[in-house]
Parts: structure tokens; C-alpha cells; sequence
């Protein structure tokens, strides 16, 4: 397929039926934005958030209104070319060019083995402060099994009510903590206005383009499909989910910079860099405010951590379904592609146990450095290609981008673009 060739579209797709048998589009809280929003914030978002915060109080809470708005710009994307062609994201993305094929395919493997070693570990760090009969190791294990278990035998339905049951964990958690912690509100509305502190500008790309997630926000579609939402009709409910689930992952950071700011500042502390950073602040918390508080935060961030995972082994799972079957010459919705299928099962299985290796390697320096690499250029990706697949023949005239969602779009590219960069000189800098 050319670069200048529509993708194939479905007969007649804005007359299909869903699943619903045609029944009028109903909104209800737990839907596929939820789990798009919880997978996207881990606990490298929590980190990162909570330094800002110690660093410069409130100055960047207008990054994380931004960050917000940008996630549910990219997201709404996403779902809006999936729900008016009926096309998944990976065929729009070959409608552009083999390009995206050979960007895609060394991305989501090399991204899913570094990955799955890092958020298995992240959501042990917490099991292991608080029961510690077991090493690091071992929860990791059992993290990464746990998540196994429950994506190869659940459905898509079971998944959602597990991570609307995590988010709720979250939430408690996290957002109790801010309230406890007493919020400075005129500070607050002081950093509503746009500035950038001294030494700042990383934190704040960081906060506005980086917290929410990364390849699981290209998912959504995959995730409103195994919902029963097909067609355009649910256009209107798929923008009242994402955006709504984005708001609640924007009170959960704001919850996370009201910590940082009033918590780990006024305590003097310095967190370390990654995960190991929210351990420091269990410490501050039981010196603060007692072992239920700092007990109730670990659960939180365990939460938020477990939630990555069963998120990203079901949705990049799916993605990664699509592709191969796409290369296989399968269409997608194959049932080998969907939940439970064969291309679905392969990529669970090396989401989880090769990545188990590097629990005894380490870090190796050079697949690091490719990680990183490849890492910083996703988001870029996404938002660029979307501005390719959301005009033109590619799209449907009614559901394609207006000026000003053209504009929102370039500007969320454009910040991308500037991240990556900032992420990429990083990351070869680590290794020079």
C-alpha cells in the first residue's frame, strides 16, 4: 500500500451495527478511557511529578493542565479515526508509508522486553518495603505472573472492572494524601498562570507532554473495539470517556504535585531518580504522619503500578496482535488478533518471561540506549501520524480534523517533538 493510497475502508461502515444491536450510545464511568488513563500514569510519572512539586511548589500546575489537554487531544484522535472508518490504528499507520511498519515493528519488541522488566519491579517495590520475607526479585516475579494469569485467562470485561477497582485504590490513596497534606490554594491558582522557573524547562516537558502514558495511548481504539463501540455513533461517548478519564488522571497528578510540594519540601528531602524515589517518600510519610499513612501510600503507588501492567499486557498486546496479523496478510479483528488469539498470546508470554533475564543482567547499556531511543520518538510518532490520518481521503469529510484541531494537533506534535529531542540527547548522554 502507497504512501498516498486511503487505507481500504468498510462498506458502508457509518451504517454498521454494533454489538449492541443497534441500541441508542450510552456513557457509563468504567469504559475503555479509564484504562487507557490508568495504564499511561506508573510510578516513573508519580516520581517525576513529586520532584517538580518539591522543586517549585506550584509553578508548574498549569504543565499538568496542559499535559492533560494534550493527552485528550492525541486520544480523541485516535478513537475519532478508529469509530469513522472502522479501521484499527495500525492499518491507518500503513496507509502512510512501509515506514511506519519498519518504525513499529523493532519498537514494540524491543519496548515490550525492556519494558516488562520495569514495571514488574516497580510493582514490587512497594510489596517488598512492606514484606520483605520476600527479595525484590521474587515480587517482581510474582507481579509479572499475576499479571500473566490475569490477561491469558480474562476478558475484556473482567480487565476494566480490575483497573476501575485499582483506580479506586489510586484515588484513595493518593488523592486522601494530598488533602492530609493541606493544599496552598492561592499558591495553586498562582500557578495557573504559564512560567517557567529557573532550571525548569526539563519539568516541565516533562509534566506536560510525559505523564499519561506513551504507546498505550495509541491502544484506545483497540480498547473501544473490545468494548462493542464500532462505529461512529459512539463519537460523542467515546469523547465524554476520554476526556473525563483524563481529568481524573489530571486530579490524581495535581493530588501528586500538591505531595511534592507540601510534603517532600517542607520535609527537605531529596528524592532519588525512578522508582526508588516514591520509597523515600514512604519514609517521609511514616515520619510525618504515621505507618498507616505511609502504608496506605505504598498501596497506592503498588496501585498504580499493577495497573501499567495489566494494561499494557492486554492493550499492546492487542496492538502487537494487529500488526503481525497485518503482516501475515490477516485482517484485523482476525480472531487471531483478538483477545485470547494466538498473535495476542505470544506477545503476553514475551511481555512476561524473557524480560525476567534482565532481573539477573541488569541493564544492559546498549539495548538501554535503543530502548530510550526508540522511547522518545513514539509520542512524535503518534502525533504526527495522526495529523496524516485524521485529513484527507483517509478519513471521512465529516469526521476529519477543523482548523483548530489541526492547530491543537501541530502544537502537541511540535511539543513532542521537543521532548523527544530533550529525551534522545539524554539518554546517548548517559552512555558517553
Amino acid at each position: 500500500m502507497s504512501a498516498d493510497t486511503p487505507p481500504k475502508r468498510p462498506l458502508n461502515h457509518s451504517d454498521a451495527v454494533d454489538d449492541d444491536g443497534g441500541a441508542p450510545a450510552k456513557w457509563k464511568v468504567v469504559g475503555p478511557g479509564l484504562v487507557v488513563a490508568a495504564t499511561g500514569v506508573g510510578a516513573a510519572d508519580m516520581v517525576a511529578t513529586l520532584v517538580a512539586g518539591s522543586r517549585y511548589g506550584y509553578a508548574l500546575l498549569w504543565a499538568v493542565i496542559l499535559g492533560v489537554i494534550l493527552k485528550i487531544i492525541l486520544v480523541e484522535g485516535a478513537g475519532r479515526f478508529t469509530l469513522a472508518t472502522g479501521l484499527t490504528i495500525f492499518e491507518g499507520w500503513r496507509s502512510l508509508g512501509k515506514w511506519t511498519t519498519w518504525y513499529f515493528g523493532p519498537y514494540i519488541m524491543i519496548w515490550g522486553f525492556i519494558y516488562g522488566a520495569t514495571a514488574m519491579s516497580s510493582a514490587a517495590l512497594p510489596l517488598a518495603a512492606v514484606f520483605p520475607v520476600l527479595p525484590l526479585t521474587a515480587w517482581a516475579v510474582l507481579m509479572g505472573l499475576a499479571g500473566f494469569v490475569m490477561v491469558w485467562f480474562g476478558r475484556y470485561a473482567t480487565f476494566e472492572k480490575i483497573t476501575a477497582v485499582l483506580v479506586g485504590l489510586m484515588f484513595i490513596t493518593v488523592v486522601g494524601l494530598a488533602v492530609i497534606a493541606v493544599p496552598n490554594i492561592p499558591a495553586m491558582f498562582a500557578g495557573l498562570v504559564p512560567m517557567i522557573p529557573e532550571g525548569g524547562v526539563f519539568y516541565t516537558l516533562a509534566l506536560a507532554g510525559g505523564v499519561g502514558g506513551t504507546i498505550t495511548l495509541a491502544a484506545y481504539g483497540y480498547w473501544l473495539r473490545e468494548k462493542g463501540w464500532y462505529t461512529p455513533k459512539w463519537m460523542r461517548v467515546m469523547r465524554i470517556d476520554n476526556s473525563m478519564a483524563y481529568v481524573m488522571t489530571g486530579i490524581f497528578v495535581v493530588a501528586m504535585l500538591i505531595v511534592g510540594a507540601e510534603v517532600v519540601r517542607s520535609a527537605g528531602v531529596s528524592l532519588s531518580s525512578g522508582d526508588a524515589g516514591l520509597l523515600d517518600l514512604y519514609d517521609v510519610l511514616k515520619v510525618e504522619y504515621g505507618d498507616v499513612v505511609g502504608t496506605g501510600f505504598l498501596i497506592g503507588f503498588w496501585a498504580a503500578s499493577f495497573s501499567s501492567i495489566i494494561g499494557v499486557w492486554n492493550g499492546v498486546s492487542l496492538m502487537f496482535a494487529d500488526f503481525w496479523g497485518n503482516i501475515r496478510g490477516k485482517e484485523s479483528g482476525h480472531p487471531d488478533t483478538r483477545i485470547g488469539g494466538k498473535y495476542f498470546r505470544f506477545y503476553v508470554l514475551w511481555l512476561t518471561f524473557p524480560p525476567m533475564i534482565l532481573f539477573q543482567l541488569g541493564q544492559p547499556i546498549g539495548l538501554i540506549l535503543v530502548y530510550g531511543v526508540l522511547g522518545s520518538l513514539f509520542m512524535p510518532f503518534l502525533a504526527v501520524t495522526l495529523l496524516g490520518l485524521l485529513n484527507g481521503r483517509r478519513i471521512p469529510k465529516q469526521w476529519a480534523n477543523k482548523l483548530h484541531t489541526n492547530l491543537a494537533l501541530g502544537f502537541t506534535a511540535l511539543l513532542f517533538i521537543a521532548l523527544g529531542i530533550q529525551q534522545l540527547w539524554d539518554n546517548i548522554a548517559k552512555v558517553l
